[in-house]
């Protein structure tokens, strides 16, 4: 029980970082964001909530399982907290500033950073690398739809 208690920071990170993401986004959905043009294959916004959620979970177990074999935090973890950086602009520039470009400038540094990510936990940890996979995949998905919503705007 006690090592699962060192997860706790992992997640308050990760999810404080959703929060800020949150902050920006939640009230740009219903007004802005309702009036920008996107592509036919736009998910719901709906989708978008739950979806986060459980990748935020793999994200903070990720990163949780890597540390506990390095806890010094050492040279496996640096491209973990440059992606939870980019993860975090990337609201404030699409949702906060309405900046489609520099968020898709941004997204793709992320997704270069959670391949970074994946390919430093792997040699540490396979399943810490795997858990960030379906993140790897929805940013990849994200980044093309920013990039959609860049050129129809």
């Amino acid at each position: 029980m006690k090592k699962y208690l060192s997860l706790l920071p992992f997640l308050c990170l990760v999810f404080a970082i959703a929060a800020i993401g949150s902050y920006y986004t939640l009230p740009a959905v219903q007004t802005w964001y309702a009036t920008t043009a996107k592509p036919a294959w736009s998910p719901p916004n709906s989708l978008f909530g739950p979806v986060w959620t459980m990748l935020y979970i793999m994200i903070a177990v990720s990163g949780w399982r890597v540390w506990r074999k390095c806890p010094s935090g050492k040279a496996p973890l640096h491209p973990y907290w440059v992606q939870l950086i980019f993860n975090c602009a990337w609201s404030v520039f699409f949702f906060g500033f309405h900046q489609f470009l520099w968020a898709a400038i941004d997204i793709i540094a992320l997704l270069i950073a959670i391949a970074a990510t994946i390919g430093s936990f792997q040699k540490i940890d396979k399943t810490a690398a795997w858990l960030l996979v379906p993140y790897f995949l929805w940013v990849t998905f994200a980044a093309s739809l920013n990039i959609a919503i860049l050129a129809l705007n």
